[in-house]
């Protein structure tokens, strides 16, 4: 009899010991299988998010063609994201909109209109007419300073329903939001001050130190034109700006020698300063757009409509807000005066 108790109590104490070992084993197999994720996905124990991030950019990048009409066919209707968005109580029933500040023409508060200084600019003009169509009133909007660098993950946050600030629609950047279709071209260009030294984007630029803005295509090209042997190796990209306007400061600082941003901020610039000036064409061509949510696919649609029928209107539509802010900047280049004409994915 006391030899089956025995017998019994080690069977228990062995099946106790095989679920501790079994425990063990899991919590140990739970503690490496983030870091072999990480091997697996090109990334270390601690960059591994990072390597995935840069790789799935990547492949949207190789996977991307004319960034500008990858978007979704114009629609009128409501959907989740807009509905959400009307469901908004009282004060808080506004468009949240990231905006530039500090944009002249494009996004801007002017010192000398009186009052509070509102925004006002091309870019906000587009807002208010986004306001008007989903909210019924175009004031119905609250603008959110966004700097160059925290467009992207201000919309994955949630912190905007949109950015409206001249963001140029590329690759990598599809591979984090989606953006409604192109409401205006342009390129880079160099802005530099009025001497012969800098002649444009070639090898007046060897040596010189270059401002662009974090985040900024303008950053992107510039880095990848050196390694291919397009831009000077010992041109100095090294200082970069939260706001594209804060090149304009370190320029007339004598901190920097040159701008390279879009032609179009950087005809704005130039009108603001007139010791500088733009040097030589562009030297891309690249089209800004309304960046949303990659899942807001309602959003994304009545804004394509909405630009519809904002370059339709003759009197108060696009070629106004061009012919009021931009006109004066962009010394009446016929092939800036015509907004680019829309392509969606399946189809014009």
């Amino acid at each position: 009899m006391r030899a089956r108790r025995l017998r019994a109590r080690l069977k228990g104490w062995g099946g106790v010991g095989a679920m501790a070992l079994a425990c063990a084993l899991a919590v140990v197999f739970a503690l490496l299988l983030p870091m072999v994720r990480s091997h697996s996905e090109g990334g270390d124990a601690v960059t591994g998010g990072q390597g995935v991030a840069r790789s799935r950019q990547a492949r949207a990048a190789e996977e991307c063609a004319d960034p500008e009409k990858q978007t979704l066919p114009p629609s009128g209707a409501d959907g989740p994201t807009i509905e959400a968005i009307k469901k908004r109580q009282g004060a808080k029933r506004k468009l949240i909109v990231g905006v530039d500040q500090n944009s002249y023409h494009w996004g801007y508060r002017d010192p000398n209109s009186g009052g509070d200084a509102a925004l006002e600019g091309f870019d906000i003009d587009l807002v208010h007419r986004i306001a008007q169509d989903i909210l019924g009133d175009p004031d119905a909007v609250q603008f959110k300073a966004i700097p160059t660098d925290q467009r992207i993950p201000a919309i994955k946050d949630g912190r905007v329903d949109m950015v409206v600030r001249t963001m140029t629609i590329n690759c990598d950047r599809l591979a984090d939001v989606a953006f409604s279709a192109p409401y205006f071209r342009t390129g880079q260009q160099v802005l530099a001050p009025k001497s012969p030294e800098i002649t444009g984007y070639d090898g007046s630029l060897a040596g010189k130190r270059i401002c662009t803005a974090a985040g900024s295509t303008a950053l992107s090209t510039l880095r990848q034109d050196q390694l291919d042997g397009r831009l000077a190796a010992d041109a100095d990209l090294s200082t970069t700006v939260p706001s594209q306007l804060d090149c304009l400061v370190r320029l007339q600082l004598g901190e920097v020698d040159a701008v390279v941003t879009d032609g179009a901020l950087a005809a704005s610039q130039a009108a603001q300063d007139p010791t500088v000036e733009l040097k030589g064409e562009a030297f891309t061509t690249e089209y800004y757009g309304v960046a949303m949510k990659k899942d807001a696919g309602d959003l994304v649609r009545r804004v394509n409509q909405i630009l519809v029928e904002w370059r339709a209107d003759k009197t108060g539509g696009w070629q106004h807000s061009y012919e009021k802010w931009l006109s004066p900047t962009m010394g009446g280049n016929p092939a800036k005066s015509v907004p680019p004409e829309p392509r969606y994915l399946g189809g014009s």
